[in-house]
């Protein structure tokens, strides 16, 4: 489980949605108040999901194509989550005064890039044990 390299993927997944959007801010308001992700409520819950969807596939390494379809639909979650940020960020650049955009809404991108590299060691696995079948 732990030697495969989508794990590692997995758990970068996890640690980057799990813990730095609680650290690095999403975006800077008006006033100047740094917005993180426990200060929205929705951002936050989102972030939890992904990071359990990360786990429960770390786990499920036994089930390779169930461990696929688990990414793949973390990656959708990621997408909503970007999608959600890019309209956020469009809505406070209409503002007058500047507003600023935060390092933090970088991190569904990560984890896409994250989860695709996953995706692509699990069908290299699952190529590989279809092979050593047809050898049978």
């Amino acid at each position: 489980m732990i030697q495969r390299v989508q794990t590692l993927y997995l758990l970068a997944v996890g640690l980057v949605s799990g813990i730095l959007p609680f650290f690095l801010n999403l975006w800077v308001e008006v006033g100047g108040k740094e917005v993180f992700a426990q200060d929205e409520v929705l951002v936050s819950l989102v972030f939890y999901v992904v990071t359990v969807l990360a786990v429960v596939s770390i786990v499920m390494y036994k089930k390779r194509q169930n461990q696929f379809v688990v990414n793949r639909l973390n990656m959708i979650l990621n997408l909503f989550l970007l999608g959600f940020f890019v309209y956020r960020s469009l809505s406070l650049s209409g503002e007058t005064v500047v507003s600023e955009k935060g390092i933090g809404m970088l991190i569904p991108v990560f984890s896409i890039v994250f989860l695709v590299l996953a995706n692509r060691a699990i069908k290299k696995d699952e190529d590989l044990v279809k092979s050593v079948d047809r050898l049978r």
